[in-house]
């Protein structure tokens, strides 16, 4: 059954919706602008040093003044605009839904390679935190001008997504591997402006690629809808790199191309060379890579932290063209059943997604054991239902998608614990209630912000949640260890604007310096009243990864088998958000038993 856009049944409560908010938002507004005056980002503070501007405690006193007036002013229209909009909040489905068409390459989705009696397609996806708050509390995170942020984050994710993907193998006796998308390779970018609010990034569609063109997946082989070119490398071949050679001869050189062909590039048009991808594990099976633009053709995208309506709608504006498919302005707001949320809602949960794939079924629980600050927010799980495509037996091909931002106060870890134990019980609900006889199920992913991470004594409580024996985690090595290659995700908030990391560039060499990664990610938490000896002798540091994509096979097709193509720490939003998006990019494969697309 295909998702209403609308989150109220009827257009007379979505009307009276509407109204009652028209009232609340000038009130609302003023009372932001009157905190963001007073507050402002070190960012701010740096550019006055420069400018030698001596005005601004006059700016703060009669901007306070002047703000503080208009929300006296308009706070009994806003009185009569909360006792409109909240019963409807009652009456309310727990998130906004956008779609619109999107003409789609050939190949693209739902394309699947036929080899060996076997299927093999690609999914990818991306999580970030954005901080997308008002203003005005943005501000306490060192981050400012959200509607102005959140129309940036929106053009840089529609830029790397929607660019070709390339990884090239190239064949010489100095090759390291596999190497990642370059910008070196693409025509001059045009530059996105952190400052353009108003300009909707449409990306331009591709041509339809001949019969028989392909891209590479992870060994060698091609799959349908991409574009091939094949390189014999040698010593003194372009794309080559300075490690030194392999034992065994690596596969011939190939260049696959995403679906999509925008070849904007987010931060201005410099080229930089094609960078090395590291190894997943010991075996080599699967590359990683800190890049400076989003995965290419990524099929679905969790955000977190967009609490605000107006940003929420940017983001809307600039992902729908590209995206086609939009859950926005997710959870509750309030006073809700007894038992369903603590304490009332101010902010909704900060969830968003985009998705290629249409949404057969979604569904939101919010946790009701928020406390402090973080009850304020209505914090929960978001599980959705994608319909990927049919196979050859006329079956539904579909996939399941499930993002989270839990609790995040430090020394809470109990509470995180049951929240990751409600959503596990959620989200085998939601599988069981929705599944169908008819139905190929291919991917199961969560993801979000944990608000724990993986090295923190502090958070050992939650590194041993048996979600963890549900899901799989790409980076982790076990409870309280990650994989040497890991990178945290929480950067330090009042370095967020040093030259080392306010570029796309300068925070991914920064990331992958060990030395100047310790000054700018968030270290381990220590427990109270403990010393902290990190990293153990012989490991590298890490820092505090919060953020996660997980996958589980267990509730996949019987024949249907997952592996890990590639992981990514982004660094595009440099500047933007105080966290590193992460994506990750699955192969999953069915064998030939009837069921195979």
């Amino acid at each position: 059954m295909a998702l209403r856009e609308s989150p109220f049944s009827s257009g007379f409560a979505e009307a009276l919706h509407t109204l009652g908010w028209g009232l609340i938002l000038p009130c609302f507004w003023f009372l932001d602008r009157l905190i963001a005056v007073c507050v402002s980002t070190s960012l701010e503070r740096s550019h006055r040093l420069e400018q030698e501007c001596y005005l601004h405690p006059l700016k703060v006193f009669f901007g306070a003044i002047f703000f503080f007036t208009l929300f006296l002013v308009s706070a009994p229209i806003a009185f009569l605009g909360f006792l409109l909009w909240a019963p409807l909040q009652a009456t309310r489905r727990p998130f906004s839904y956008h779609q619109e068409a999107v003409v789609h390459r050939e190949g693209e989705g739902s394309s699947w390679e036929q080899q060996d009696g076997s299927s093999k397609a690609t999914f990818g996806f991306v999580t970030a935190n954005l901080c997308l708050l008002p203003d005005s509390l943005a501000r306490f995170n060192n981050l400012g001008h959200t509607q102005r942020r959140a129309a940036a984050i929106g053009k840089c994710i529609v830029q790397g997504v929607s660019r070709p993907r390339i990884r090239i193998f190239v064949d010489s006796p100095s090759s390291c591997g596999t190497l990642s998308p370059s910008s070196s390779l693409l025509p001059p970018a045009t530059p996105c402006s952190y400052g353009a609010t108003d300009t909707q990034t449409q990306p331009p569609v591709a041509e339809p690629l001949e019969e028989g063109s392909a891209g590479a997946a992870g060994d060698g082989r091609t799959i349908p809808g991409d574009a091939v070119i094949d390189v014999q490398g040698n010593d003194t071949e372009e794309l080559s790199c300075s490690s030194s050679s392999s034992s065994q001869s690596p596969p011939p050189a190939v260049v696959n191309f995403n679906q999509n062909s925008n070849q904007q590039s987010c931060r201005g048009g410099r080229r930089h060379p094609p960078r090395a991808l590291g190894t997943l594990g010991v075996g080599g099976d699967v590359p990683w890579e800190v890049s400076t633009l989003f995965p290419a053709n990524v099929d679905i995208v969790c955000l977190e932290e967009v609490f605000d309506k107006r940003a929420a709608l940017r983001l809307t504006e600039a992902l729908g063209p590209l995206f086609g498919h939009i859950l926005y302005d997710v959870g509750v707001y309030a006073c809700q059943t007894p038992g369903c949320c603590s304490a009332f809602k101010f902010f909704n949960s900060g969830l968003f997604v985009a998705s290629r794939y249409p949404l057969l079924e979604a569904q939101y629980h919010c946790f009701p054991n928020g406390r402090g600050e973080d009850a304020l927010a209505a914090k929960g799980l978001l599980s959705v239902k994608v319909l990927v495509g049919q196979n050859q037996s006329q079956k539904k091909v579909v996939g399941y998608f499930n993002c989270t931002h839990l609790h995040a106060p430090e020394g809470e870890g109990a509470i995180r614990c049951e929240q990751l134990s409600m959503l596990s019980k959620w989200i085998g609900e939601f599988q069981e209630k929705n599944k169908q006889a008819d139905e190929v199920v291919v991917f199961d992913v969560l993801c979000g912000d944990f608000n724990f991470d993986n090295c923190s004594p502090d958070d050992a409580l939650e590194q041993k949640h048996a979600v963890f024996e549900d899901y799989r985690d790409p980076c982790r090595a076990g409870p309280g260890k990650e994989k040497p290659w890991v990178i945290g995700t929480l950067l330090e908030q009042p370095t967020l604007y040093d030259e080392d990391v306010k570029t796309p560039e300068s925070l991914q060499k920064t990331l992958e310096r060990e030395e100047l990664r310790k000054r700018y990610i968030s270290p381990p938490v220590p427990l109270d009243g403990s010393h902290l000896l990190y990293p153990e002798s012989g490991q590298p540091w890490v820092g505090r990864r919060i953020d996660y994509i997980l996958y589980r096979e267990s509730s996949l097709a019987k024949h249907c088998h997952t592996d890990v193509e590639e992981f990514t720490f982004v660094t595009q939003l440099a500047g933007l958000t105080d966290h590193i998006p992460v994506g990750l990019r699955l192969t999953v494969t069915l064998d030939c038993d009837g069921t195979e697309p």
